[in-house]
Order: C-alpha cells, then structure tokens, then sequence
C-alpha cells in the first residue's frame, strides 16, 4: 500500500515538472525528454520479464494504444497545462475515475445506481466549476481551454485503457506497459524529428525538471504502481490514484504560489470526493 500511495505522489510531479520545464521548453521537447528517460529506464524490465511474446493480431492493438496513450494524450495534456495552472491541471486529472466509470456504461453495457449517477454529475460540475474559476491577480493564471485540454487528454488515456485491458490480463500489466510506453516513445521522436529541431541548450534546473519527469513521475511510479497492484487487490489500489491530483495541486499552490479561487476549490473537493467513491466502489461490491 506503501508502494501504491509513493505512486500516486509521484505521479503528481509531473505536472511540477512539466511547468518547471516550460521556461526554455516546447510542449514536445518536454515530452520527448519525459520518455525517453522514462522509457530508458523501464526497457530493461523487457528482459526481466519471462512474458509470453505477442500474437499478432495483438500488435496492432498494442501500437495503437501506444499512439493514442503516450503522444497524443501527453503533448494534448501538456499543451493544456502550458495554459493553464498545476493546481487547475492536476484537479482536472481526478475526473478519469468517472470517465471510466461512464466508459463502461457506454461500451461495457454496465448499469449503474443512482447514487453513482449523482457522484457522475457532481464530477462533472466539479470540472466545470474549475475551469470557471480565475485566479487572483497576483501569482499564474488559469485558462479554460487549458483545463479542457486536460481533460481531452484524459478521454485519451480512458480510450488506451479500454484498449490494453484485455492485452494487461493475458500478458501482464507492467510488461504491456513498459512495450506501450517504449513503443509510444519511439513514436515520439519519429513525430519530434519531422517538426522541430533538436535543442540541447537548457538551463541545468530546466533539465533536471524534464529528467525527473522521467524518473519519478513516469520509471518509478509505474514501477512502484505494478509492484504494489502485486501485493494489493485492484478493487483496493484505485483510491491511492487520488493522490495524484492531490499532491499536483498541493505543489503548485506551494511551490508556485498559484491561487485557488473558492469555486475551484469546491470543484476540487467535488471532484476527489467522487474519485475517492469510485475508487472504491468496487471493494464495496
């Protein structure tokens, strides 16, 4: 549990890091950077790893949740959190518990209480509440659209989700995520190298914060995730996920001064309120 909540913590970095990074970089050179440290980190667990070799008929499933799950949700995500706050971003992240929630209503044909429906809607106003808010004059300022990004984003990563759950249950989770996440930065640079040109000419705090995206918030807190998923039941693990928006949004009010405005705030709360019970929802059943 241990594990899984240090996850969750790490997870919540990035969008530190991310902000941290956008002083001397583009939205794609932060990515890049982000995984391909990450993705050099996790390959050697391929050769750890005793998993079955993929059928063919997989592959194509594979690289196509490796598209949508690491370029597209991450340089949309990103470009939303270079207009907007770390705190609007990160609370913005905890509505994927009820973006699956209504995923599986839509394409698992699963049914859902009322109650559930309630805490579907307080989600979604929580979300609307955020992007609604300003910030005070003083410190960053948030953007709407920035906030929708996000959460564009975070329908990517529902759709990768969807994608790979039945590729997780016959090959393992962390050996289809770490092929995902290599494959998905191999995609990355093909991508970068045809757009822009490469720079090495940062600032060494610049290039610390896109390392340690790497590190923490991408190597270590899928590493740290699967280890703990081995020991916890799943029904029991989704909960610590809540840190992340908790912890991204703790960091960029402390560590950037961004402001909260009172409906963001009750936004938040809205929203890690229905995370937490969706989280659980499971164990319950």
């Amino acid at each position: 549990m241990a594990a899984l909540a240090l996850s969750g913590c790490l997870w919540g970095t990035g969008f530190l890091f991310g902000k941290i990074a956008f002083e001397q970089m583009s939205v794609a050179e932060n990515v890049l950077w982000r995984f391909v440290t990450g993705a050099a980190l996790l390959t050697p667990i391929l050769f750890m790893q005793h998993a079955k070799k993929f059928k063919r008929r997989d592959w194509g499933l594979l690289l196509i949740a490796a598209f949508i799950g690491v370029p597209v949700q991450f340089l949309v995500q990103f470009k939303g959190l270079q207009m907007t706050t770390v705190s609007h971003a990160a609370l913005m992240v905890g509505t994927l518990p009820m973006m699956l929630a209504l995923s599986s209503v839509i394409f698992l044909h699963e049914r859902l209480k009322a109650v559930e429906w309630l805490m579907l809607g307080l989600s979604g106003v929580g979300a609307v509440l955020i992007a609604a808010s300003r910030s005070g004059a003083n410190g960053p300022r948030a953007s709407a659209l920035g906030d929708a990004l996000v959460v564009v984003s975070l329908m990517a990563a529902v759709v990768m989700i969807l994608l790979t759950k039945h590729l997780m249950r016959e090959y393992g989770a962390l050996y289809v995520t770490v092929m995902m996440i290599g494959l998905g930065t191999l995609m990355v640079v093909v991508w970068f190298m045809a757009t822009e040109h490469l720079r090495f000419n940062f600032s060494r705090h610049v290039w610390t914060a896109a390392i340690a995206q790497g590190v923490l918030a991408t190597a270590m807190a899928y590493a740290f995730w699967n280890w703990g998923l081995a020991w916890v039941p799943a029904s029991r693990a989704g909960v610590f996920l809540n840190m992340e928006p908790l912890v991204g949004t703790i960091l960029g009010v402390l560590v950037l001064k961004e402001r909260l405005g009172v409906l963001a705030i009750l936004g938040g709360v809205m929203i890690i309120g229905a995370a937490v019970y969706f989280s659980r929802r499971s164990e319950a059943g």
